[in-house]
């Protein structure tokens, strides 16, 4: 009987994230209500309540689950020369690839904007710690620009539609980040 509950809790979460998602799309999070949510999700009120206070809380809990993803994710690595960053890169792109509708969304203008620094956070995180031979406040501002960066070619990249491979921008994101193509 327990197990026939967690399915259906797990379903029910599993329809309102994608409603979310999809009215995300269209809208804000503050033109968002739990009367549009439940009708897009196809359930009542009460058992929206029983699982999230309001729309924000649902949306904090989606980043919450993206964010300890990519956290566990980036922990199985670690990345001291050139060549394996650039391989991190593609692992990333690879993950972003997986869910690319969700990334879209939430890092787009009806997003969260403390979403893509929760996002930059945990980069710029990792970056420091695989970044041991330089000044720490040179690596703390180089870190933030690298990411900043980063974020913003991997957010037109998904605009776009994702026209080049992980592979290839994995590529151009390392050769931007170590000083832009040769000329």
């Amino acid at each position: 009987m327990g197990d026939k509950l967690d399915r259906r809790k797990q379903y029910t979460r599993k329809m309102l994230k994608e409603s979310m998602i999809e009215m995300l799309k269209e809208e804000p999070i503050n033109g968002i209500t739990v009367k549009a949510l439940c009708e897009s999700a196809d359930i009542n009120r009460s058992t929206f309540y029983t699982h999230y206070d309001n729309p924000h809380d649902l949306l904090l809990k989606i980043e919450d689950e993206i964010i300890a993803d990519m956290k566990d994710y980036l922990s199985r690595y670690s990345f001291d020369q050139d060549e394996e960053s650039k391989q991190m890169t593609k692992k990333l792109l690879d993950y972003i690839e997986d869910t690319p509708e969700m990334f879209h969304v939430l890092l787009n203008e009806n997003g969260d904007p403390a979403f893509e620094r929760r996002v930059m956070n945990v980069a710029h995180q990792f970056v420091m710690n695989n970044t041991n031979d330089l000044d720490e406040s040179v690596s703390d501002y180089l870190s933030t620009y690298i990411i900043s960066g980063s974020i913003h070619v991997i957010k037109a990249w998904i605009a776009a539609g994702r026209p080049e491979s992980t592979e290839e921008m994995a590529t151009l994101i390392h050769t931007f980040v170590n000083g832009g193509p040769d000329r």
